[in-house]
């Protein structure tokens, strides 16, 4: 066992006594008879569990509880707190202050020592050596075979008798069980079938002995539920090597199940200080870890605190009667599985009716044979725990059936997102077709639209030179009219050689090869607006071009898409006082990758933001015929930008200028 068992406790006889169980149990244990020597003991270190008294000659028990829980390193140390039965506040405040537990005093050793391996979390110290539990009436074969077993490398514990070999097998859970057939008062056989009956037992190996000769014996221990049956005429070796087939066999693991044969804490509740020290002693002797209260106030204190097996409850009481006690345990939902057994001195039949309507798993009068409680309150605990079994069999089953389910709709949905994904990449293998081909088919509409424009070129200049030609040569041979008409000839001529120009430059811009590199936006911006200026010298426009702007990308892309954007503000700004435009970046983090967003900003005519989603559209005019253009250059603007694979949008209002955004992220397409 990892960790000591520290008694504490003024009397001497206790602490030999509970010493004695504690170290035969297998526990090491650290013996204290004042409040100073258990805190020297704690502060040692090493200290799993603490079994304080309430009164020491030096101090509370209660206050060296509270001092356990409020250091820090002693965090771990478990507390049962151990008193006089009567001293019901005791009790609450020692629940109160932090204890995992509480016995009353006088106590059942074997008690003590099971509600430890409770509060240990363990059905006992984890055995360096299997545990045998042997239960014989004879002292001389018991003493035999436990030397033999132990010579074998088995820890042994023996019992005289049926009865005391059941609540050792509770306390102890040992990894099996040797049981004489023939004993008096409960046979073997019966100590096996009462095993078989219990959760926490039923899986525990049992080997029946028995020195009868009858050759129905070993059916009827077979059938009583035993694993193995040895006539006690055989050799010690036959019974060892019986034990130890038995447990290579065994499959079972040791339950976590509260045993029904283990100590039950039974609440007693009566007025009555005669009646109640009268029952609590009777009960006590069966085995019943009793706790006293005289009234039902003290009982839902105590309830609220402790885990009580079983509640005994006097109808008749001042304050708090047994009814209504009754029914506020049974309204509340942590409490009324508990059984609860109504005893008064009326044994009318309305009172008994009264009572069982209020919520009492059973009636009984005090006037009956004490043998008659005792036996109701076992069998109102075998109920309660066949009904926490079936309870437990029913939400492992619940469990077991949701993960079933859950597995069926993990399955199901495995297989449709395999076919959802085999779908997925089907279509986008169709997708993917599609594209190359929408793409082969741009290019073929690219070269197409640049053929057809160059060979337009050569007609428009024919056209444009014989305008030019009669309108200089022959224009005092030419009416009036005649000139008029040549002249719009000419324009629209030459209109038309811009709007092809253009065309060959966005078709251009989609078919060449994309070099990127470092792209100095303010360089290319300054020589931009220069030539702009050059050919309107006179503009007096305000330009402010932040500098220092690098973009990794295309700089014949980038300049291309500079002369658009500067040359728009230059005209739409034509009308306009005081023009302005502004060249400049701003860095966003959105969502996803940090960018750079560069952007031309003019406070010329601007557009309305109905028209923003169709803008970059090829032959969009949003102006009148005083703010000459083709409608090629915002969809210019666009192919370079998507090229890079970025993005280009717009806001304005009108009269009150324009801002062009782009973002170019450095990952431009390959056609």
């Amino acid at each position: 066992m990892k960790g000591r068992v520290l008694i504490a406790d003024d009397s001497l006889t206790v602490r030999m006594d509970l010493a004695e169980a504690f170290e035969a149990a297998g526990f090491t244990v650290a013996a204290c008879s004042t409040i100073a020597e258990a805190r020297s003991a704690l502060q040692a270190g090493d200290i799993a569990l603490a079994v304080l008294d309430v009164r020491f000659p030096d101090g509370d028990g209660i206050e060296l509880l509270q001092e356990i829980r409020e250091a820090p390193e002693l965090g771990s140390v478990s507390v049962l707190m151990l008193s006089n039965e009567a001293e019901v506040q005791d009790r609450v405040r020692g629940l109160a202050g932090g204890a995992d537990d509480y016995v009353g005093k006088p106590y059942d050793r074997d008690t003590v020592v099971a509600r430890a391996r409770e509060l240990l979390r363990v059905s006992g110290p984890t055995p360096a050596r299997p545990e045998i539990l042997v239960v014989d009436d004879s002292a001389t074969f018991r003493e035999e075979l436990r030397a033999a077993l132990e010579g074998a490398g088995y820890a042994v514990h023996t019992a005289d008798n049926g009865l005391d070999g059941l609540r050792l097998a509770a306390a102890l859970r040992p990894t099996a069980v040797i049981v004489d057939g023939v004993m008096p008062g409960i046979d073997g056989g019966t100590v096996i079938r009462r095993m078989r009956l219990d959760a926490a037992l039923r899986g525990t190996p049992c080997l029946l002995l028995t020195a009868s000769e009858d050759s129905g014996a070993e059916v009827r221990a077979l059938e009583a539920g035993a694993d193995a049956f040895v006539r006690k005429e055989e050799p010690l070796e036959v019974i060892l090597a019986r034990i130890a087939a038995v447990l290579r066999a065994a499959r079972s693991q040791r339950s976590s199940d509260a045993s029904l044969l283990a100590p039950k804490r039974v609440l007693v509740v009566d007025d009555s200080r005669t009646y109640l020290n009268e029952l609590c002693g009777l009960l006590a002797v069966e085995g019943y870890d009793v706790v006293p209260a005289a009234s039902g106030e003290e009982a839902l204190e105590i309830l609220a605190l402790q885990r009580i097996d079983c509640v005994l409850l006097d109808l008749m009481m001042p304050g708090m009667g047994g009814k209504e006690t009754c029914l506020r345990i049974k309204a509340s939902p942590g409490l009324r599985e508990i059984p609860l057994i109504l005893i008064t001195a009326h044994e009318e039949r309305a009172v008994m009716v009264d009572a069982l309507g209020a919520g009492a798993d059973d009636y009984f009068p005090k006037s009956s044979e004490f043998d008659v409680l005792n036996a109701r309150v076992r069998a109102q605990l075998r109920r309660k725990q066949f009904e926490d079994e079936h309870r437990k069999i029913q939400e492992e089953l619940r469990r077991s059936e949701v993960e079933a389910s859950e597995e069926r709709a993990a399955r199901r949905l495995a297989e449709a997102q395999a076919k959802l994904a085999h779908e997925l990449e089907r279509k986008n293998a169709e997708l993917e077709r599609v594209a190359s081909d929408l793409a082969r088919k741009n290019r073929e509409l690219e070269a197409f639209s640049y053929s057809a424009s160059h060979d337009l070129r050569t007609p428009l200049r024919s056209i444009n030179g014989f305008c030019e030609l009669l309108l200089t040569q022959y224009a005092d041979q030419l009416e009036d009219q005649a000139q008029n008409y040549l002249s719009r000839v000419r324009a629209a001529a030459k209109r038309m050689g811009e709007l092809i120009d253009d065309l060959l430059e966005l078709s251009h811009i989609s078919m060449t090869e994309i070099s990127v590199g470092t792209a100095n936006l303010s360089a290319l911006a300054q020589e931009v607006a220069e030539v702009l200026r050059q050919n309107h010298p006179a503009r007096d426009i305000e330009l402010a071009i932040r500098p220092g702007m690098t973009a990794q990308a295309d700089p014949r892309l980038v300049r291309v898409l500079l002369e658009n954007l500067l040359g728009n503000a230059w005209k739409f700004t034509a009308k306009t006082q005081q023009a302005r435009i502004e060249v400049g970046a701003q860095p966003v983090d959105a969502e996803g990758p940090a960018e750079t967003v560069y952007f031309v900003r003019d406070n010329g005519a601007g557009f309305d933001m109905t028209y923003a989603a169709k803008l970059f559209r090829p032959f969009q005019r949003l102006h009148d015929e005083s703010f000459p253009g083709t409608g090629i250059g915002l969809a210019t603007v666009h192919r370079v930008v998507e090229r890079h694979r970025g993005r280009v949008w717009a806001e304005g209002s009108v009269g009150a200028g324009a801002t062009v955004y782009f973002a170019l992220p450095h990952a431009p397409q390959a056609s």
